[in-house]
């Protein structure tokens, strides 16, 4: 029998948890082929993958394997709140290479795509806009224990012929309130592609953020009641490591672990040197973002 592994890791921090999800794929993964492998390129290490981080918020939050810097970091958080939602091409535009999709505007005006109309300006149509994210609030508001909380950004009718259709597949909410009136957020997070090693860190940080930012602090200010973040349960259906990236995650991060302390691998995100580089860079990404939209159109 030829079973892809399913894995299943738990962490206390963000950080905790994705060291400890990506030691599980390379000791437990199985070697794949991608359909982005170019020839002679080595197989990626892949596995079905379960991650449960505790306490999203508390700290150590960054480790520093990952491939990327507070800056990046602080930019997807921008583009998950909707700056970069602009950036999507035209479909009908054969030349138009600007992107597929993005998260936001797949949760926020999901059945919507973007056109180019015989006049050559671009307009977004469709059969229907549905904010998602102002719809889950609104229940989560209503019924805080409902079990229809959820989001989905995927459209059959133009991802099923997708070069790249979006690797997010739902978000899913639920609130537990304790016995001092505190509501917890609960959230399962499925993926039907993650890149382990080059995007699924900055993935997780990025929701991490969109939860609290976008759905936990608009309930609270809707409910009068505090609202915290619980547990979030990360699924991939494929969580792997692309053969190109393989010896650079060993000379990053596993040849490491038995040399160097936990501690040494990781930053504290709520440390106010940490939390300043994350903050100082937020003008120059803005101007970033900015002169990429007017090239980009």
């Amino acid at each position: 029998m030829q079973s892809i592994p399913v894995l299943t890791v738990r962490g206390g921090s963000l950080a905790e948890a994705y060291e400890r999800a990506l030691i599980a794929l390379y000791h437990g993964g199985i070697r794949l082929r991608t359909q982005y492998d170019k020839p002679g390129a080595p197989l990626s290490l892949d596995a079905t993958m379960n991650i449960t981080i505790d306490d999203p918020l508390a700290d150590p939050m960054i480790h520093k394997a990952f491939p990327g810097g507070l800056p990046d970091l602080r930019e997807y958080v921008y583009e998950l709140e909707g700056r970069k939602d602009h950036w999507v091409k035209a479909i009908n535009d054969p030349a138009d290479t600007r992107w597929e999709y993005t998260y936001h505007g797949r949760l926020q005006n999901y059945g919507q795509w973007k056109e180019r109309g015989a006049d050559g300006k671009n307009q977004f149509v469709g059969p229907f806009q549905v904010d998602q994210i102002a719809y889950v609030i609104d229940k989560l508001v209503a019924q805080p224990f409902t079990r229809q909380a959820q989001m989905i950004t995927w459209m059959p009718n133009h991802d099923l012929a997708c070069y790249d259709p979006p690797c997010l597949q739902s978000l899913w909410y639920r609130i537990l309130e304790d016995d001092t009136g505190v509501q917890w957020l609960n959230a399962n997070v499925r993926f039907r592609s993650n890149d382990a090693w080059g995007a699924n860190f900055m993935n997780m940080f990025g929701f991490i953020q969109f939860n609290q930012t976008l759905i936990a602090a608009e309930i609270a200010r809707r409910t009068g009641k505090p609202v915290r973040l619980a547990r979030m349960n990360w699924q991939a259906d494929s969580y792997h490591i692309y053969g190109k990236d393989i010896e650079q995650a060993e000379q990053r991060l596993f040849s490491r672990l038995e040399t160097t302390a936990f501690d040494d691998r990781i930053y504290h995100f709520h440390d106010p040197a940490i939390t300043e580089m994350y903050h100082e860079e937020e003008a120059a990404i803005l101007r970033k973002i900015d002169e990429m939209s007017q090239r980009m159109g």
